[in-house]
C-alpha cells in the first residue's frame, strides 16, 4: 500500500525572487508554446496531442531557457491535464507582464529538488527558506516553486508521511452555517469570523488610495486568518473523533443573493477540504451527507413540525420546539444530529422514505 502524502509549503528568501522571475518566464514561454502547437494540430491534423508527443517538440529547449531539463516535460503533462480537465483545444495564455500578469510557476519532476547543506537544491541553484516543517526529515517528491500576489515565492513539495491514526472514538456530524461557520453535533460551534467584513473599512481605505501593495497585504491577512482558524477546528475534530460526516450544503447558490459575502467568508470549501485530507492522514471516515431537511427534521422523533424553520425565511429562528414529541431544539445542533444519524445509517435498498409530517395520516 502507498504510504499518505501530504504538501509542505515554505516560504523562499526573496533575494531569491529575481531568478525564480526568469525561470517563470521561461515556464510561460514552453506553456505558450505547447499551447499554440496543440491547437494548430487539432486545427490543422484533427489530432489532440498527448504529453508525449508534444516531448518531441520540446528537447533541448530546457538548457537555453535555463530550465531543468525535466522542467519542460513537467509543464506539457500539466498542459494535457488541464486541457482534459476543461475540455478546450487552446487554455489561457501565461502572461509574463502587465497589469494581468500571471502568477510565477516553476514545476519541479518528481526527486528533482532535494535538502542539501540546510537549503533546497534544484538545477544547480540553492535557496534560503524559512523551514518550519524541518524539511531534512522528509524525502522529496514532486514540487513547484509558486508565487503569490504580493510577489513573495514559495516552495511547495509532495512528501511521504507516517500514517497517525487518530485516538477519537465515536462519530459526529457537522452543520455548516452562517451564524456559526459550523456546528457540531455535540455541541461545540465555530462561531463565524467575519474577516473580510473586519478589515472592510480599512480595505476600502486602500482601494480609494490606488495602494495596491497594501490591498494585496489586506487581502493576505484576511487569508491567513481564516485559514487559522479553519485548521485549528479541523484539526480539533480529526483529533477527538473516529468518523466525520459533514452536510453537502453548496456556496454556489447563496453567492448569488445579499448573504455572498457572508458565504465567500465562510470558508465552506476550504473546511471540507481540511477534513478530508486530515482524516486520511488520521485513518478516519471523513463523509458528505445529503442534508436535505435536516434543519426542519426533528432529531428526536423524525417528524417536521409546523414550527421547525423553513427555507430562507426561517433562517432567523434559532430554536424551535417539536409540536409532534415536545423537544426544544437548538437550530445549528439539531441539523448536526440529523447530518450524523444520516451518515452512520446503513445503505437502505428501494424507495427512500420521505420524513413524517406531523398531523398527517400515513400510508
Amino acid at each position: 500500500m502507498d504510504k499518505p502524502t501530504k504538501t509542505l509549503k515554505v516560504r523562499i528568501k526573496d533575494k531569491h525572487a529575481p531568478l525564480l522571475r526568469q525561470w517563470a518566464a521561461s515556464v510561460n514561454f514552453v506553456w505558450n508554446y505547447i499551447n499554440e502547437l496543440s491547437s494548430r494540430s487539432i486545427k490543422e491534423r484533427g489530432k489532440f496531442l498527448s504529453a508525449f508527443d508534444i516531448h518531441a517538440y520540446t528537447t533541448g529547449a530546457s538548457k537555453e531557457l535555463g530550465l531543468h531539463s525535466q522542467c519542460p516535460q513537467v509543464i506539457a503533462k500539466e498542459y494535457v491535464t488541464r486541457r482534459k480537465q476543461f475540455k478546450k483545444s487552446r487554455l489561457a495564455w501565461r502572461k509574463t507582464n502587465g497589469v494581468r500578469r500571471s502568477l510565477g510557476w516553476v514545476p519541479v519532476n518528481t526527486g528533482m529538488a532535494s535538502w542539501k547543506n540546510g537549503q533546497v537544491y534544484h538545477n544547480g541553484q540553492y535557496f534560503g527558506v524559512w523551514d518550519s516543517y524541518g524539511l531534512a526529515g522528509y524525502k522529496f517528491r514532486s514540487a513547484s516553486f509558486s508565487e503569490d500576489s504580493r510577489g513573495r515565492w514559495y516552495f511547495n513539495v509532495v512528501v511521504d508521511v507516517e500514517e497517525k491514526l487518530s485516538p477519537g472514538q465515536g462519530a459526529v456530524g457537522v452543520d455548516l452555517g452562517l451564524k456559526d461557520l459550523a456546528t457540531t453535533s455535540d455541541g461545540e460551534k465555530l462561531e463565524a469570523g467575519r474577516w473580510y467584513r473586519e478589515e472592510q473599512a480599512k480595505l476600502g481605505i486602500a482601494q480609494r488610495a490606488n495602494n495596491k501593495q497594501r490591498v494585496k497585504a489586506i487581502h493576505a491577512k484576511i487569508a491567513n486568518r481564516r485559514k487559522d482558524a479553519l485548521h485549528k477546528f479541523s484539526r480539533r475534530l480529526v483529533d477527538t473523533h473516529g468518523e466525520i460526516y459533514v452536510g453537502n450544503v453548496s456556496s454556489s447558490k447563496l453567492v448569488k443573493t445579499k448573504m455572498a459575502k457572508s458565504v465567500l467568508d465562510a470558508g465552506w470549501a476550504m473546511l471540507k477540504t481540511m477534513l478530508e485530507y486530515k482524516g486520511a492522514h488520521a485513518g478516519i471516515v471523513v463523509r458528505e451527507v445529503n442534508e436535505s431537511f435536516s434543519t426542519q427534521v426533528c432529531s428526536c422523533c423524525g417528524s417536521i413540525s409546523a414550527s421547525s424553520p423553513k427555507g430562507r425565511a426561517g433562517l432567523r429562528i434559532r430554536e424551535w420546539t417539536c409540536v409532534a414529541c415536545g423537544s426544544t431544539h437548538d437550530r445549528d445542533i439539531n441539523a448536526a444530529r440529523n447530518i450524523l444519524g444520516r451518515g452512520r445509517a446503513p445503505l437502505a435498498v428501494g424507495i427512500p422514505v420521505l420524513p413524517r409530517v406531523s398531523g398527517q395520516p400515513q400510508g
